[in-house]
C-alpha cells in the first residue's frame, strides 16, 4: 500500500498500545514529521493547558500539510479524524497494553520520553490511568469506533488488533 509523502496519519487506541513506537517508524519510513500530542499537551510537573490554549495549538497542527500524530484526547478527536487522511485504530486487548506500559515505566522510569512533555518524568502508572485502560474496552472504545464509523466514506481506516498485524500492515506501507 503506497501514501504520498504528505500524508496525514492519525494514530489512536488505548495507552500501552504503542500508538508512539509506532508513529516513530512511520515517520522515519514515510519522510513524515510526527507529533507527538502527549509532548505538546503536558505542562511541566504534569500539569494540563488551559481547554483554549490546547484546542488552539490542535488547530494549528492540524492546518500542516503533513503529519502523523499520536494520542487520543477525546476533546479534539472529532477535528483530528475530518482533517486525517489515515485513521490508525490500535485496537489491543486490556491486557496486553497495560504489560506495555508497565513496560515502558520500567524501561524509562524517572526520564522524560521524547513522545513526553519536558518536565514529565514517566512515574509508576496510577490507578486512575490503569483503570482507563482496564475499561477502554467498554467505555472508549464504543464511542471511538462509532466516530469512525461516522467518518467520511473516503477516508482510509486501519483498525489493528495484535502487534502481528501492525507488523504485516506497516510491512506493506510504501511512501510514494
Amino acid at each position: 500500500m503506497a501514501y504520498r509523502r504528505s500524508v496525514r496519519m492519525l494514530i489512536i487506541g488505548p495507552g500501552g498500545a504503542g500508538k508512539s513506537t509506532l508513529a516513530r517508524r512511520l515517520g522515519a519510513k514515510l519522510g513524515t514529521p510526527v507529533i507527538h500530542l502527549d509532548a505538546l499537551y503536558w505542562r511541566p510537573g504534569w500539569k494540563e493547558p488551559p481547554e483554549s490554549e490546547w484546542i488552539a495549538q490542535v488547530d494549528e497542527l492540524l492546518a500542516l500539510d503533513e503529519w502523523i500524530l499520536d494520542g487520543n484526547y477525546s476533546g479534539t478527536f472529532a477535528k483530528r479524524i475530518a482533517a486525517a487522511d489515515i485513521v490508525v485504530f490500535l485496537d489491543f486487548p486490556r491486557l496486553q497494553c497495560l504489560i506495555g506500559v508497565y513496560s515502558r515505566w520500567w524501561k524509562t522510569r524517572g526520564r522524560v520520553r521524547d513522545d513526553l512533555g519536558p518536565g514529565c518524568p514517566e512515574y509508576f502508572p496510577k490507578a486512575d490511568f490503569v483503570r482507563w485502560i482496564w475499561n477502554y474496552p467498554r467505555t472508549s472504545r464504543p464511542k471511538l469506533l462509532a466516530a469512525l464509523d461516522a467518518a467520511d466514506a473516503g477516508k482510509d481506516i486501519v483498525i489493528l488488533h495484535s502487534r502481528k498485524e501492525v507488523q504485516r500492515w506497516e510491512a506493506q506501507l510504501t511512501a510514494r
